[in-house]
C-alpha cells in the first residue's frame, strides 16, 4: 500500500509537470520539482525519466476526463453531455501536443494504445444513452466518432477556433431523424 505522502507527492507532481509542460514544453524535471515542492530525489522516485513523466501526466488527464462520463450524462442530455465531454478531450490532446515533443515515437504509439480502449469506453457510453433516449443514431459507433474528431484538436490549434462548429457539424450527423 502506498503511504498518503507519497500518494500526495506522486499528485503534486503530476499537476506541477502538467502545468509546467503547458507552459513550456522544455521545463527541466529539475523545475517540475522545485514547482511541486519536492526534492529532485522524491521525483525521480516517482518518475525515473522525463518520457515516464510526461507518459503519466497524459494518462492522469485521459482518466480524469473519462471519469467524467457519468456525471455529464446525469446532468445533461446525452448529445449535449457528448459536446461538453468533447471540447474537453480536444483540450486535452492540445496539451498533449504540447507535451509531445518529450516523447519518443515509441512512447507516442504506447500512450496511445493505452488511451485508446478507455477514450472509446467513454464515448461508447455516451453513445448508448443517446441511442437509449432515440437522440442519437443506433448505427453511430465510437471509433468512427473518435476518428470524426481527429481533426478537432488540430482545428482547435489554428488561429481562429473552429473545434466548436466542426463538432457541431459531426453531432448534428449523430442525430436521429426525430431528434432534429
Amino acid at each position: 500500500m502506498v503511504r498518503s505522502d507519497a500518494r500526495e507527492n506522486r499528485a503534486r507532481i503530476l499537476a506541477a509537470a502538467r502545468a509546467a509542460f503547458t507552459e513550456d514544453g522544455a521545463t527541466s524535471l529539475n523545475q517540475v520539482a522545485q514547482r511541486a515542492g519536492v526534492g529532485p530525489g522524491t521525483l525521480y522516485r516517482n518518475f525515473p525519466t522525463r518520457e515516464a513523466l510526461v507518459l503519466a501526466v497524459y494518462q492522469d488527464e485521459v482518466e480524469r476526463i473519462t471519469a467524467t462520463v457519468p456525471g455529464l450524462l446525469a446532468e445533461l442530455p446525452p448529445l449535449e453531455a457528448l459536446r461538453v465531454w468533447t471540447l474537453d478531450l480536444v483540450a486535452a490532446m492540445r496539451k498533449k501536443h504540447g507535451l509531445g515533443d518529450a516523447l519518443s515515437p515509441t512512447a507516442h504509439q504506447a500512450i496511445t494504445e493505452q488511451t485508446y480502449g478507455p477514450v472509446v469506453a467513454a464515448i461508447t457510453e455516451l453513445l448508448e444513452a443517446g441511442k437509449q433516449d432515440g437522440s442519437i443514431r443506433a448505427d453511430a459507433d465510437a471509433g468512427d466518432f473518435l476518428q470524426l474528431t481527429g481533426a478537432l484538436w488540430r482545428a482547435a490549434s489554428s488561429p481562429v477556433d473552429r473545434a466548436p462548429h466542426m463538432l457541431a457539424l459531426i453531432l448534428d450527423g449523430l442525430r436521429t431523424q426525430s431528434a432534429r
